[in-house]
């Protein structure tokens, strides 16, 4: 079987994969190379960072099936996918698992000032009583997009005794009393906005959710809130918030994993900021979450290829 792998992924299962089929990485490898080999591909698997566009797939007469190592389709263009009859299948839960932990990871960072406190300390300074924080315990945690991720994020909340609120376009009946038996309370967005000492972001980008924290969602959030965005760039409106951190001095912080223009010599707006961290798109990366994606992806292909004999 001839596999199209359009972004790395584990090492092992890239090795696994090669041992038993006929495997094209795109990445790393010139487009006129690659068109060149491309064909006769059945399967293609991609994460985020590449357009899996009607034209890329064009070229591939043979494809029949998507891998999506991962949850976020936006780079994905499912109108053709749908029309070709093409089957997709999403690996969700285990960068799930990850970004949750790291937005928990990005909410400690500022709330206990540990990046001053690291460099303060590099400059031999010895600044304990500057730098006093504040707890997550008895904060209120406002959720948008309370999914796989975002739900995960709101137990984890819970978990730290925070008062958790999230805002959903799911509003179904059964949805909310799952969330409710989770301690998480479904709500208006504009609760959420202005009332939260943390408004961590989940949802995809589409366009309902481009800009969706914009210069006047920002205006509205509570004074000294943090902000994370570890869903999608262009969810946050960049240039608003940088004069709602700097002119306006109305966010205590933010913190971003995710950016409205990504990749090798991109530099954020928000970069000369000391109460904004900024991350490289990372918040799946953990070689266990990748370990599992990698597992999952041998299964779907090892499924598939039964069915096919």
């Amino acid at each position: 079987m001839k596999i199209l792998i359009a972004n790395p992924i584990a090492p092992k299962t890239m090795k696994d994969l090669q041992n038993k089929h006929e495997v094209i990485c795109a990445f790393g490898r010139k487009k006129a190379i690659l068109q060149e080999r491309i064909e006769g591909c059945e399967i293609l698997v991609f994460r985020s960072g590449v357009q899996m566009s009607a034209e890329l797939m064009d070229r591939l007469p043979d494809l029949k099936l998507l891998i999506r190592a991962g949850s976020g389709i936006d780079n994905l263009d499912i109108e053709y996918v749908q029309r070709r009859g093409l089957e997709l299948i999403r690996i969700p839960e285990p960068g799930a698992k990850a970004v949750a932990e790291m937005t928990f990871a990005l909410m400690l960072a500022l709330s206990r000032n540990l990046f001053e406190a690291d460099n303060s300390m590099r400059r031999g300074e010895w600044a304990k009583h500057k730098l006093g924080g504040h707890l997550l315990t008895g904060k209120v945690l406002g959720i948008i997009g309370a999914g796989s991720i975002g739900s995960r994020v709101g137990r984890l909340g819970a978990a730290w005794d925070m008062e958790v609120i999230a805002y959903d376009m799911n509003t179904s009946s059964t949805f909310t009393a799952k969330l409710a038996d989770e301690d998480i309370r479904l709500t208006s967005f504009d609760e959420v906005i202005t009332t939260a000492d943390f408004v961590s972001l989940h949802v995809p980008l589409d366009s309902s959710t481009y800009y969706l924290i914009s210069a006047s969602a920002l205006s509205r959030m509570k004074s000294g809130a943090i902000l994370i965005n570890i869903a999608r760039g262009g969810v946050v409106d960049e240039q608003a918030l940088y004069k709602a951190l700097t002119e306006e001095n109305r966010l205590r912080g933010a913190a971003l994993d995710v950016h409205e223009q990504e990749g090798e010599g991109k530099l954020s707006p928000l970069a000369e900021l000391p109460n904004v961290i900024l991350t490289p798109h990372i918040g799946a990366m953990t070689i266990d979450s990748q370990q599992e994606v990698g597992c999952r992806i041998k299964e779907i292909i090892s499924s598939y290829d039964a069915e096919q004999m």
